[in-house]
């Protein structure tokens, strides 16, 4: 206890968030989406008006940037790995958890500073964080510059999908699998649709085996649980069809596994995941369907590692 009181007000946040950062990525059996870690991390910690000031150099709370900022130790540490939307944490962090708050954040600085070996004197705009001179490079505050934008583009676009009403999700989730190569066969309207809302093919006449049989859930706030997912499997024919389970929310852990152990294969894909296929397609995507969800691209310079 006696140490922590000598820390820096930059290394207290950064030592308390970056732990329970790890404890909520180990509670939730070892990764969560950032959007869900974020949120769980703005809920569960006390955060001063020192941390919750918005910095004028970025527009984002001084929590977030510090977090942000030695979210990278962590990760060159090892001890954290960011798979597009998902944080994951490694067999290395969760032994790293064992020396503690204060060291897990020394041990993974002191990796990425062997890492970075040369600690150049820099113009930064993160001194207002608070952060220590020494601490900051050029590689560091453009990484935590574009994390910042990457995560107010996600927070955007997912209001966005969060306002559609449930058919237009629905023709979003179709325009997405037409742009992947898959034939669309049909759409159910409004009302019962015997618990398949999309049926898709691999070629135009649908001769290809399996079909695919999509159901679309717009629970943007709401888990989605196992019950569906086994419904899902009830209405699917071993070796004609496979299952697909798109929701504009999230998946439960129990609904995850359902799946996962299912004998017939059932592909689930969360709203961060339906995102990011988005993204990676939006050139395929004809400009009739674009504007279901409009994106601008924006280059960065990548990073050199």
């Amino acid at each position: 206890m006696a140490k922590e009181k000598t820390l820096s007000p930059s290394k207290a946040t950064a030592v308390k968030t970056i732990f329970r950062c790890f404890e909520l990525l180990k509670a939730a059996g070892g990764e969560l989406s950032r959007k869900e870690l974020l949120s769980q991390m703005t809920s569960t910690i006390k955060f001063d008006e020192n941390e919750k000031e918005i910095l004028k150099s970025n527009g984002s709370p001084r929590w977030l940037t510090v977090f942000l900022f030695y979210s990278i130790d962590a990760n060159k540490a090892g001890y954290l790995l960011k798979n597009k939307g998902t944080w994951i944490l490694t067999p290395q962090g969760e032994k790293a958890m064992t020396k503690g708050p204060i060291e897990l954040i020394d041990s993974a600085s002191t990796i990425y500073r062997k890492w970075y070996s040369e600690n150049k004197k820099l113009d930064s705009k993160l001194e207002e964080t608070g952060i220590p001179k020494e601490e900051l490079s050029k590689e560091k505050e453009d990484a935590v510059t574009i994390a910042l934008v990457k995560q107010r583009a996600q927070e955007s676009i997912t209001k966005h999908i969060e306002r559609m009403p449930w058919d237009t999700f629905q023709e979003l989730v179709e325009a997405l699998l037409t742009a992947m190569c898959h034939f669309v066969d049909f759409n159910a309207p409004k009302g019962k649709d015997g618990g398949v809302d999309i049926i898709a093919y691999q070629d135009p006449l649908g001769l290809i085996k399996p079909r695919i049989k999509v159901q679309v859930k717009h629970y943007p706030t709401n888990p989605v649980g196992p019950e569906p997912i086994r419904g899902l499997k009830g209405i699917l024919h071993q070796g004609e069809e496979i299952g697909l389970f798109v929701t504009s929310g999230s998946f439960t852990k129990e609904a995850k596994r359902t799946a996962r152990e299912s004998n017939i294969h059932i592909r689930l894909i969360d709203g961060t995941e339906l995102i990011e296929l988005w993204q990676s397609n939006y050139d395929k995507i004809i400009d009739e369907h674009k504007i279901l969800l409009p994106l601008q691209t924006i280059y960065f310079l990548a990073n050199k590692e």
